[in-house]
């Protein structure tokens, strides 16, 4: 029996030998955190493209803008939203001239039309000493040769990953590399998203894009282009046609960061794209991380660029961003965190379970998780449930700058056209839609109706009364509310279609919903549109299909109604209003007016209003806009998402910026506090596990009496 008991002991104390804490931790592997600041992410899908020509949503950013460096950045804390420096050594000269090329005398008094400017130049000055990240493709060997431009087949054969080769190398930035970034985006075979509209405004992009189309990647270097010059070796050139304000915006996105040629040239070499050793996983550039591990089936590991130059945190922003502790670390030098982890977590149970363990630092609120996570109060607003607060967690909410609306086709012989039949049918469905209701029961409160083309945050945006839609709302003491379901019906008979009667058929109207939702998941969603259009006696049959298929009808004008969103490339009115340009319809020009929408008056105003510098004539001339779009009613105003996201406490420099997409470098982590934390929540309960190991033992002593008692007989 003596020894029995020893079993027992030498259990309890394997035990209490070991490093409880670190039992669930999903990090066991990676013991760097004790020496580096590490952020740990997570992303639920594979980012397709690193190259900043061509990547353009939102899991591509997150990767690339922490990587790349255009000239410009969007300041962290100004608001309203600020451009600000970034690898430039200030703001660009910018340069009016005439047909001719002769310098306009041009300033905030207007001393000349707009219409005399025919071309605009923006000169960009980059500061000296801007290096690249260590990489093979810029790898030399000791004769001064580029070491891995001319790879053998054995060498590509033997290659299984780009850290296979082991020589890497660094040269410093110029502006030529932004020279050939434009070219870039002017070649045909690189596909670039924003080509077709860059050739709107670049001089010779077009001509460019046609002399190169039959040429490789890297023929391109020594072939100059007409709207981008370097001037010297850190200051260039860009020229576009007439006066586009915007532009400094379009200067501010990955598309316009620097490439050295040398990238090109590497990643280009025969056999290397067979084994995913492409720029589309392997990017290359100037800013504060590198990335050291691309495996999208498990994690993304980015690292602190040890040759990112000196940038440091702002010194300046709003009034109350120094109470809020905002301003602690100005002017310390950027970044503050050493490694940033991203584990691929598609599900969001075991995704949020680790974000209250403490081992994610950043979370938002799936549908499944919001009441744990929020309370409403009386007053309407949203809070913390006390579970959170004892946490010590931190809920940032912020209105997105996009828009989601049902789209109506104008080119629609029934609901669409300019006639006042199909406009107030257009109204009455307008009042009947409840996007309140929509929010409240898909989005658990995250959002706000819209009134307009304009979310909150863009210049134009009225945020008073004079903001409200009339059409659909009416004004209680300041407040929009949506007009009773009464008001619609008698748009409905206004528009010959009383209770919802179609006056050709004697039957229900019918009208169409064109959509991709196929899903199971899908369903709720699609009879709660049936219902409000239920209200007015109309007929909605959905009618849903793939994507390809969708967008097929969307070309060809065969969809009647769709449902469309959004989101802003920069802060400016013109980059939402433009969605309803006559000269944008889809249909007839392949453009971004996917309602077809054209409207001669507010095409006039969109030209005068698009290129103009903010001021009150602009701001007057968006309301006149905005007004006209209301009356019209090409779309059935959505909603703007409301993003909620939660912090743990020792994540500092928190303001939520939607228009920077680089904000990992701002990003600091109390470490040590984070660690206390996770011991605190993570403290293993052994006892069951004790008490179990204890009655199976106690359970086994029966049987190994018996088994002696045995031998001793058979001894005997």
């Amino acid at each position: 029996m003596k020894s029995n008991y020893k079993i027992l002991l030498c259990f309890s104390v394997f035990l209490t030998a070991c490093d409880a804490t670190q039992f669930n931790s999903p990090y066991t592997e990676d013991q760097s955190e004790s020496k580096q600041a590490v952020l740990y992410e997570s992303f639920s899908e594979r980012p397709k493209h690193m190259d900043p020509a061509v990547a353009y949503n939102a899991t591509e950013y997150t990767f690339i803008a922490q990587i790349y460096e255009p000239p410009f950045q969007y300041h962290y804390l100004k608001r309203p939203y600020q451009v600000a420096p970034l690898t430039a050594t200030h703001m660009p000269e910018v340069i009016y001239l005439n047909q001719k090329g002769e310098k306009l005398d041009y300033d905030a008094n207007e001393r000349v039309n707009d219409s005399d400017i025919a071309f605009t130049d923006y000169i960009i000055e980059i500061q000296p000493g801007i290096r690249y990240q260590p990489h093979p493709a810029l790898a030399k060997n000791a004769q001064g040769d580029y070491q891995y431009h001319q790879l053998s087949q054995a060498q590509i054969d033997a290659a299984t990953s780009l850290y296979d080769f082991t020589a890497t190398g660094s040269r410093e930035l110029t502006a030529e590399d932004y020279v050939y970034q434009v070219k870039r985006l002017a070649h045909p075979k690189i596909q670039s998203p924003i080509a077709e509209i860059m050739k709107n405004y670049i001089v010779g992009f077009d001509d460019f894009s046609k002399q190169v189309k039959d040429k490789s990647k890297t023929a391109i270097r020594d072939l100059p282009i007409e709207g981008a010059i370097a001037l010297s070796r850190y200051q260039y050139r860009i020229r576009i046609k007439g006066k586009y304000p915007q532009f400094i915006y379009w200067l501010a996105m990955p598309f316009f960061s620097p490439m050295p040629w040398e990238a090109d040239v590497f990643y280009d070499q025969a056999g290397l794209a067979d084994k995913n050793i492409t720029l589309d996983w392997f990017p290359l550039g100037t800013g504060p991380y590198l990335m050291a591990e691309n495996n999208p089936n498990r994690r993304m590991i980015l690292l602190k660029n040890p040759l990112f130059h000196l940038e440091t945190y702002p010194t300046e922003g709003e009034l109350e961003d120094r109470q809020k502790g905002l301003l602690t670390d100005a002017g310390k030098q950027l970044p503050f965190i050493d490694k940033v982890v991203f584990m691929l977590e598609k599900e969001t149970i075991p995704y949020w379970t680790k974000f209250l363990q403490g081992y994610y630092d950043a979370s938002g609120i799936a549908s499944d998780n919001f009441d744990q996570a929020i309370q409403f109060t009386g007053s309407g607003g949203v809070a913390l449930t006390p579970t959170m607060l004892e946490k010590g967690i931190q809920l940032q909410t912020s209105v997105a700058v996009s828009s989601f609306y049902m789209g109506v086709n104008m080119l629609d012989a029934t609901i669409g056209g300019a006639t006042e039949q199909a406009r107030k049918l257009r109204q009455a469905i307008a009042i009947a839609v409840d996007y309140e209701e929509y929010i409240s029961i898909f989005t658990n409160g995250r959002g706000v109706a819209a009134q307009g083309v304009l979310p909150p945050g863009i210049y134009g945006f009225a945020d008073d009364e004079t903001g409200i839609n009339p059409y659909v709302y009416d004004n209680q003491d300041g407040k929009a509310q949506r007009k009773k379901i009464d008001a619609a019906r008698q748009l409905m008979t206004e528009a010959g279609y009383a209770g919802g009667i179609d006056p050709k058929t004697k039957e229900a109207l019918i009208l169409y919903f064109d959509t991709t939702a196929t899903s199971v998941d899908d369903r709720p969603r699609m009879n709660w549109y049936r219902k409000q259009f239920e209200k007015l006696g109309i007929k909605l049959v959905i009618r849903a299909t793939d994507y390809n298929r969708f967008q097929e009808k969307m070309r060809t004008g065969n969809a009647q109604l769709f449902v469309w969103g959004w989101n802003a490339d920069y802060p400016d009115p013109e980059n939402f209003f433009f969605l309803l340009y006559g000269a944008n319809s889809k249909v007839q020009n392949g453009g971004e007016n996917a309602a077809n929408y054209h409207n001669p008056e507010f095409d006039r105003l969109f030209e005068q209003m698009r290129n103009m510098d903010n001021s009150e004539q602009r701001y007057r001339i968006i309301q006149q806009m905005q007004e006209i779009v209301r009356h019209d009613a090409p779309w059935i105003f959505g909603y703007h998402p409301k993003n909620f996201s939660l912090f743990h406490g020792w994540y500092k420099n928190l303001k939520p910026n939607l228009m920077a997409n680089n904000q990992l470098k701002y990003t600091r982590i109390d470490t040590a506090a984070r660690a206390e934390k996770r011991r605190q929540w993570n403290e293993p309960v052994f006892w069951p596990l004790a008490l179990g190991g204890a009655v199976f033992i106690l359970m086994l002593i029966p049987a190994i009496n018996a088994y002696r008692r045995r031998v001793r007989e058979t001894v005997q």
